[in-house]
């Protein structure tokens, strides 16, 4: 059974001037462990999308379920990343990642353990007194995912999630963040426009045309080797095949 499902989603923007049709009819399925990347041009709709997927607007039309019940009962089940990463740069590392828990009145020993073993886990237990200011790029997106990843959502959304960092930093992020949500067991859905990050993350692709958005074309993503890490997955000749083919399906989307 599908984990997430998108049903007949359109989405029109009404302003003084008239409306204007941002997504038509965009229908897919998500399964439980599933790495998905949403790829399309600039200005196609993608963040829109996963806006409304994730709960944060309400669609024109169509329907999002979780476990065949409306997104909107399960929002507890959802973690989201943003494109930048959002800490408190008066507050320290440890009380950045505990502000979700705190909202929700969820500290508990067992949440407490739970963090505390994310950051040994990851490399940043060390850090958990200092401030974000302190931080490199990567480190803070870790943190951030950390304090995502505390509240235990069973699906996370990312929105670029490396878009602010240099080139060099965002290879390894990215290396880094498919390694805790495989080890976490983390479904993931991940809006970019850079077609090497989602192939070197992803099970499958969705390609988006330009607005009103629909999905133009499914890509399965399957290397010979198993268990590669995104950099990893950029050295492989397979690789190759599959940037062309996108390529050229967002090309044919800017003419």
């Amino acid at each position: 059974m599908s984990l997430l499902k998108i049903c007949n989603l359109s989405m029109n923007y009404h302003s003084l001037k008239g409306e204007t049709p941002a997504l038509n009819n965009i229908n897919f399925e998500v399964n439980a462990g599933e790495f998905i990347s949403i790829l399309g041009p600039s200005g196609c709709g993608k963040s829109t999308l996963l806006n409304i997927i994730s709960g944060l607007l309400s669609p024109s039309s169509g329907s999002i379920l979780y476990n065949d019940e409306d997104i909107k009962n399960n929002l507890n089940k959802i973690g989201y990343m943003f494109q930048k990463d959002h800490l408190f740069e008066w507050i320290t590392v440890w009380d950045n990642i505990l502000i979700g828990l705190k909202i929700k009145k969820q500290i508990t020993n067992e949440a407490l353990d739970r963090v505390n073993d994310l950051l040994e886990m990851y490399g940043l237990s060390k850090f958990k007194e200092h401030y974000p200011n302190e931080l490199s790029g990567g480190m803070r997106q870790r943190v951030a995912l950390i304090r995502t990843l505390a509240l235990n959502p069973e699906i996370l959304f990312l929105d670029e999630p490396f878009s602010a960092l240099d080139y060099q930093s965002r290879l390894l992020v990215c290396d880094d963040v498919c390694k805790i949500i495989k080890k976490e067991k983390k479904t993931a859905i991940m809006v970019t426009h850079d077609i090497s990050e989602a192939i070197s993350t992803s099970k499958r692709i969705l390609v988006l045309s330009q607005r009103p958005a629909q999905i133009k074309k499914e890509v399965l993503i399957s290397f010979s080797k198993n268990d590669l890490t995104p950099f990893e997955r950029r050295k492989e000749p397979e690789f190759s095949g599959y940037f062309n083919d996108l390529w050229k399906e967002l090309d044919q989307c800017n003419e």
